[in-house]
């Protein structure tokens, strides 16, 4: 905490929020208001953070993620539960791999030349050197995690929890080994599992070749490839069985154009006739639904595009060239041999890397495997019965329609850096062995000739088990028993597949339980155009930057109001810029309260009496605003809360009270009515700071150090949150305020429209057409006074006539009249006019001279002639408005 002597009543009159917000996070963290211990005695709210990759920096998807995260986690931490918010980082196999690879090729070598164990020593100094970059970016955020509690997916706990899940896994016959067409990624050289695949729709081509029909000379069956280079892995030709135009040829054999390879032509209600031509080559190495057909089919698997998208020896001549640069060359081969047909446009979707955007390549591989159709059910039922909900609920159904058409997962990736697989092959008598501990030789021929599988586990393995391995899983720890399951999942949409899903599966297979109550879907920041974020596009907005510029309360606003749960957000400069105004009337006001309480007796109580229609007022409407913004945020309607915290602060409390309460503040006559005035001052702005804590942390820690507060709380962040006082609510006093403060309004309006000067004086005439509100204006004149420069105010009798030459204006219960006398002088106000007329009269005489003119009537476009017309009806409209007016204030 600050030194007694930074502490006072006077802030600083700019508000820089550099120079106080890394100062309060120290504070915090080093009073470790964020950490938690077990406490049985209290109710617990935790929280995990979605890990970002160790090779990660904040952008503006976290720093959304995380702001949702933090006003969740204030908010309880205030309410009085045994709060935990859990930070981390995940170790991201390939993403991580690559960045380290890179430096390698820099250097002018690579893993293979250091060995697996000298590039995981590079790995690991490179996490180093750089993991904790986004840990740090996160706390000038202000996220208020458990920094104690701190986990990575490759610590020793969180390994030891992979390596108990897989081997159980494998023990229940769900985690096997097979050889299966997988998405393989040419430029990250490892396997990916279909979610990791983002389809695409491009412009492509349809090829159709002809296939000859061995043994019958000129006799050819047409099929259409989007892929004619994966025709040197062509085992057969599969047409429908229903299709009448091939009947007569299934069964029989047909040749492999420049290859020469016999191929069976079959029949598979896969195919659809109306494609192509009907017929359509297999490749069952090389296609997810070619390689189901030559299961069924007992075809031959022959690979011809490698790992590194090169074309194998089975290309023949091609071999060794690109699988782009040889489908090139082979059409141009197939046109000059006369197999190709024709070529027409096709638009297609194509799948790339999620990761490094490269076209997939479906390659037939041996990996390793999870079954997940059991683990599936229960995942859909804990959704389906209520366990786990979605918010906003209509993610339910995008979970469970995934869940309920989901395929095995593959897990292995060929990779070095990650949790590697613990399973052992033995040289000798061939058997696999997968076990919890380092194995050294084979457990069934006793043989020291054993290796470990190369690969290691998809990363999305470790992180599915993050909400209960983070507590201390597989141990029973107290941490495990008090805070899992954890409360809430904040996450974006885009990766409930990856994430959300198999969290699910995972807990409640080995959690025993669901990972957590609720999941709180939000979703991505766009730019001003729509578009997603991306470093192509160059569109991205560091967080960093506007949090150095701005401060992280006003980011944190920002993010947050305007935003419903679910939607994407478009960032506006602008709505940075309202954000920093809104923190800059919250500073402004602030200061000027905090120059009244010098000398303010804390001790001093009002009674009923004391307290004025304005005070009941605001404290009436501080408890419904305090009542909607827990209501809104148990809902998760976080930027609904900010909406009504701002509407408080700036038009209620700001535009409306502190004015209200100006006169008493400066009448030295007064002091008990001063004194309420400082009370309710205090009350509020002590009781608002602790509602916007949770959206503006820094702000309200910096002011609220300076409120009078209970002595209780060392800080902001740990003292109790504000509940809506029954006690102060008045319906009657909102009304009756409401009244008055219209009326303000339409009398300022009704001066603005005659240009009256601000510090002129006039008089008010009200007509009460609901007699109760007479004897709330007769009590409370002084208002209008103050704020509508009224001088004097007249209550009309309920039958006394209606003012001549005065405006009017309308409001619930009143009526409101400004006699134009007083309002206005009259000398100046129709020497003005005179001026306006006599230009409205130049012009009248200039148009009606040229629409005279016979010259420029003939010459003229018509177009030209009507708008001139147009002119002078406008200008003689005018004239008269002026003339009446003119002759409205001869009258006065």
């Amino acid at each position: 905490m600050p030194e007694k002597e930074e502490l006072g009543n006077n802030i600083p009159k700019v508000y820089d929020p550099q120079s106080f917000e890394k100062k309060w996070y120290e504070f915090w963290e080093k009073n470790k208001f964020f950490h938690a211990e077990v406490d049985k005695s209290k109710k617990p709210y935790s929280m995990v953070i979605p890990p970002p990759n160790v090779t990660g920096q904040l952008h503006m998807g976290h720093a959304l993620d995380n702001t949702l995260q933090d006003i969740l986690i204030r908010y309880h931490r205030m309410q009085g539960y045994n709060t935990v918010w859990i930070p981390g980082c995940d170790h991201a196999g390939i993403a991580t791999q690559a960045k380290v690879e890179g430096a390698l090729r820099k250097e002018g070598t690579n893993r293979y030349e250091l060995g697996r164990e000298k590039f995981l020593e590079r790995v690991w100094d490179w996490k180093e050197k750089f993991g904790s970059r986004i840990m740090f970016q996160l706390r000038s955020l202000g996220s208020s995690l458990d920094w104690d509690r701190e986990r990575f997916t490759m610590d020793e706990g969180c390994s030891r929890a992979v390596r108990e899940v897989f081997v159980s896994l494998y023990e229940k016959g769900l985690i096997y080994q097979g050889t299966r067409i997988t998405n393989w990624c040419p430029s990250c050289n490892t396997a990916i599992s279909d979610i990791e695949v983002e389809h695409e729709t491009e412009q492509g081509h349809l090829w159709h070749l002809r296939y000859e029909v061995e043994g019958e000379p000129g006799k050819y069956v047409e099929i259409a490839t989007t892929r004619p280079e994966t025709m040197f892995g062509d085992t057969g030709v599969a047409v429908h069985p229903d299709d009448e135009r091939y009947k007569d040829l299934v069964g029989k054999t047909l040749i492999l154009p420049i290859v020469g390879r016999r191929i069976p032509l079959f029949a598979d209600e896969y195919v659809d006739k109306n494609f192509g031509t009907g017929a359509v080559k297999v490749t069952p190495a090389h296609d997810p639904n070619d390689f189901e057909m030559g299961q069924r089919h007992h075809l031959e698997e022959i690979k011809v595009i490698g790992n590194t998208g090169k074309m194998l020896e089975g290309a023949g001549k091609y071999a060794g060239m690109d699988r782009y640069e040889c489908r090139k060359a082979l059409v141009k081969e197939l046109e000059e041999t006369g197999v190709l047909v024709s070529v027409e446009e096709h638009e297609h979707s194509v799948g790339h890397c999620s990761r490094c955007h490269s076209t997939i390549e479906p390659l037939v591989s041996k990996q390793w495997f999870v079954k997940m159709e059991g683990l599936a059910k229960p995942a859909i039922e804990a959704v389906k019965d209520g366990r786990i909900q979605f918010v906003p609920e209509r993610f339910t159904k995008t979970y469970i329609n995934w869940l309920e058409n989901i395929r095995d997962w593959c897990i292995s990736r060929q990779l070095w850096w990650g949790h590697r697989i613990p399973a052992w092959y033995c040289d000798d008598c061939g058997a696999t062995s997968v076990s919890r501990t380092d194995l050294t030789k084979c457990p069934h021929c006793g043989s020291h000739h054993i290796h470990q599988d190369e690969d290691v586990l998809d990363t999305w393995f470790s992180s599915g088990l993050w909400p209960f391995e983070t507590f201390g899983w597989p141990d029973k720890t107290p941490e495990l028993e008090q805070f899992y399951p954890t409360a809430t999942l904040v996450t974006g949409y885009d990766i409930i597949f990856f994430w959300v899903a198999r969290m699910v599966m995972m807990g409640l297979e080995f959690g025993k339980d669901i990972p957590f109550h609720h999941v709180f879907i939000h979703g991505l920041v766009r730019d001003s155009q729509g578009r997603k974020m991306s470093k192509s596009l160059g569109n991205g907005i560091d967080p960093v930057e506007v949090i150095e510029k701005y401060g992280a309360d006003t980011l944190r606003f920002m993010l947050i109001t305007g935003n419903t749960p679910g939607n994407d957000m478009r960032f506006y400069w602008e709505r940075v810029e309202s954000a920093r105004n809104f923190a800059n009337k919250i500073w402004n006001a602030s200061r000027y309260m905090l120059m009244n309480f010098e000398g303010f007796d804390k001790s001093f109580k009002p009674e009923a009496a004391d307290f004025t229609l304005a005070d009941k007022w605001i404290l009436s409407r501080y408890a419904k605003t305090a009542e909607g913004v827990t209501k809104s945020l148990d809902n998760f309607e976080l930027g609904e809360a900010g909406r009504m915290i701002y509407e408080f602060i700036w038009n209620e409390f700001c535009d409306w009270y502190i004015e209200l309460t100006k006169a008493r503040l400066y009448d030295k006559e007064n002091e008990r009515a001063k004194n309420t005035a400082l009370y309710v001052l205090s009350y509020v702005l002590e009781h608002t700071l602790r509602l916007l804590h949770p959206f503006m942390p820094f702000l309200t820690e910096e002011i609220w150090q300076k409120v009078p507060h209970d002595a209780q709380w060392k800080s902001i962040m740990i003292a109790d949150w504000p509940t809506a006082d029954e006690a102060l609510r008045d319906d009657a006093a909102e009304a009756q305020m409401t009244a008055i403060m219209e009326t303000i309004k339409t009398v300022r309006n009704l001066r603005a429209e005659v240009g009256a000067a601000p510090g002129h004086k006039s008089e008010v005439m009200l007509h009460f057409t609901e007699s109760s509100l007479r004897p709330v204006f007769a009590e409370n004149e002084g208002y209008l006074k103050a704020l509508a420069a009224a001088e004097p105010v007249t209550l009309l009798a309920d039958d006394a006539e209606k003012p001549e030459n005065a405006m009017a204006g309308v409001v619930g219960g009143v009526e409101i009249y400004l006699p134009l006398k007083g309002l206005i002088d009259v000398e100046r106000e129709t020497a003005r006019l005179q001026k306006e007329l006599d230009k409205l009269e130049k012009e009248i005489k200039r148009l009606t001279g040229k629409l005279s003119n016979e010259g420029f009537l003939k010459k003229a476009p018509e177009a030209v002639v009507a708008k001139e017309r147009e002119k002078l009806a406008g200008y003689e409209e005018k004239k008269q408005a002026v003339e009446g007016r003119i002759q409205d204030l001869a009258k006065l």
